[in-house]
């Protein structure tokens, strides 16, 4: 959250740009005009309100103008930064698609679908008021922003640190204020979270900067740390001795807010009954081509007894990023040869342990330097480790979700071609809307399609050529990730409708999802907090479609490889957009 700016740009002003073009047909020299009006109009937002209001963004995205600020959790804040938005949205809708560009129409649809997402969560999802975790969380990755990458001597990023932290004991008194009755399962989450949190500033943060030997800084830098570590020790304490036991609150957003959402972030509206209607039956799919696959691995066992013997075949957990970092080679080798997409870089990303502030809600992510970050362009890929101090069940449980055909899995939705590649190709989009907004279906979607892509088209041979019963291990690997993300469909729209319990959720991520108790855990948290989580297996049905209607389209001339790399150049947008520019048409995304 930040601070909403006073309203700087006259509308009555901007319009005379715009209306002599909007009063007939419009010549290709009209266009191009209004295409650079409107440009402008976007820069201003990105200028004047959007990476102003969210500084620590703005570090992540490479823009540094803000490092030294944190956002402004206040009431008032918020407040003000609805009042901009709404200004906002009123110039962005004020100007007629039909006058832009193809492409340029697209920008102004992410825009205003960027406006319109977060007014509807600063007024109607109110993480703000609901979530505990969204200010202790939200400060500590406003610190990693400052840590993970050295963009700047140790000396510079530590003077902005000092005066981030200096600002986040006041985040965490507006908190205080601006909590009312949170759901049960959000503030236990926090609670989950703060041990870690605390840690992380207690060592991890002073360990990112001992290069400094500027004894003032170092003191100054103590003073700020220790204020923060302070506040968010009180914080828990808070939590759990005042606000645990009032927390009676509702997580689910309902079914209109679940709509509204999911038409500002992914361009869908079709109604929930049909999108379950779709995953339900791409669900019952998946499950019967696992029970074929398991009944050829061993006939004499039921698919959940081969699922056992897959999920106890994992390395040690002290040996897992070093496997993650193994399938790199194949992978890369893979899609060179077979054509599946153009690598523009050779230069891999590092596999590293997930930040303390992810780890209750995620097992693996892709961490790429923002689209304007020039100095500290390293890609951390992010894995989720069992604690040390767990039990060995415990750590048998967790470690499940990571046998080694599910780990192939992963680092072709992370890495090779999944996140990875589709980060290094945003270098190619010149185009500041695109590089800054983007849509989860079009960024999980890919990944997750990139997942059945390379299997479909031939890795579990390329890589065990002759091996029938690890190429099989593959695949049961690949459809039981798929049936994690179809369990995320359903339990996402269920859980926000009331349809569903948490237990029901959870029983439903073990029972349908084919997920371990300890996977069924960490998903349904997620789920309240990350209602249209949905968009993996969207996505890649969208992009399915999209692929099946090119190659009608296309005929002979079709080629995967040109299919990808085109794909790519339309940036994150929905896949509604990136059908509107590959297609040329409004044809239905599913």
């Amino acid at each position: 959250m930040g601070r909403g700016l006073s309203r700087r740009w006259r509308v009555a002003a901007w319009a005379l740009v715009f209306a002599p073009l909007l009063a007939g047909a419009t010549t290709p020299a009209d266009t191009a005009t209004v295409d650079r009006a409107f440009t402008r109009l976007a820069d201003q937002y990105f200028d004047a309100y959007y990476l102003l209001t969210n500084p620590s963004a703005a570090t992540s995205y490479g823009v540094h103008l803000y490092d030294g600020k944190l956002e402004d959790y206040s009431r008032a804040g918020i407040a003000s930064e609805v009042k901009a938005l709404k200004g906002w949205e009123r110039r962005v809708a004020a100007v007629d698609p039909s006058s832009l560009s193809l492409f340029v129409r697209g920008d102004r649809d992410l825009v205003l679908n960027n406006i319109r997402s977060s007014l509807l969560t600063l007024q109607a999802i109110r993480p703000w008021e609901k979530n505990p975790d969204f200010y202790s969380s939200g400060i500590t990755s406003s610190a990693f922003t400052l840590m993970e990458r050295k963009f700047a001597p140790p000396e510079t990023r530590l003077r902005d640190l000092i005066s981030r932290e200096r600002q986040m004991p006041a985040a965490l008194l507006a908190a205080r204020a601006n909590l009312k009755n949170p759901p049960k399962i959000y503030t236990e989450i926090a609670l989950e979270q703060l041990p870690g949190l605390i840690q992380f500033f207690r060592h991890d943060v002073p360990s990112a900067f001992t290069e400094v030997s500027d004894t003032a800084l170092k003191k100054q830098f103590a003073a700020s740390n220790e204020a923060v570590i302070k506040a968010l020790g009180d914080y828990q304490a808070w939590l759990k001795e005042d606000v645990l036991p009032k927390s009676h609150g509702d997580f689910r957003i309902g079914a209109k807010v679940f709509r509204e959402k999911l038409e500002y972030d992914e361009m869908v509206d079709l109604p929930l009954n049909k999108l379950i209607a779709l995953d339900e039956a791409n669900m019952k799919a998946n499950q019967t081509k696992f029970a074929k696959v398991a009944k050829e691995l061993d006939p004499t066992k039921t698919p959940r007894e081969v699922l056992a013997e897959l999920a106890a075949d994992h390395p040690q957990p002290d040996r897992l990023l070093g496997t993650f970092r193994s399938t790199f080679g194949t992978l890369i080798g893979f899609i060179d040869s077979h054509r599946i997409i153009t690598i523009p870089s050779t230069v891999r990303p590092t596999v590293e342990e997930t930040p303390p502030f992810m780890r209750a809600t995620t097992f693996a992510s892709m961490d790429t330097p923002g689209p304007y970050e020039t100095k500290a362009t390293t890609a951390y890929f992010n894995v989720t480790l069992p604690e040390k101090d767990w039990p060995k069940q415990r750590t048998d449980q967790f470690m499940a979700q990571f046998s080694y055909p599910v780990i192939t899995s992963i680092a072709t939705h992370e890495a090779y071609p999944g996140h990875y590649i589709q980060f290094l190709w945003m270098h190619k989009v010149d185009d500041r809307v695109r590089k800054l907004l983007g849509s989860a279906t079009n960024a999980e979607g890919w990944a997750h399609y990139c997942e059945q892509m390379m299997l479909d088209e031939g890795l579990a041979q390329y890589e065990f050529p002759k091996d029938r019963r690890q190429q099989l291990l593959l695949k049961l690997g690949q459809l039981q990730d798929a049936l994690l993300r179809n369990a995320r469909f359903i339990v996402g729209i269920k859980l926000h409708t009331g349809q569903m319990t948490l237990d029901q959720a959870r029983d439903f991520f073990v029972k349908e999802g084919y997920q371990s108790p300890a996977v069924g855990e960490v998903e349904t948290k997620r789920g309240t907090s990350d209602p249209t989580y949905l968009y993996y297996t969207l996505g890649k049905l969208e992009i399915l479609k999209l692929r099946t209607d090119m190659e009608k389209k296309e005929g002979a001339n079709f080629n995967l490889e040109k299919f990808h790399d085109d794909f790519m150049q339309h940036g994150f947008a929905p896949i509604a957009i990136v059908r509107r520019e590959m297609l040329r048409d409004d044809s239905p995304v599913l």
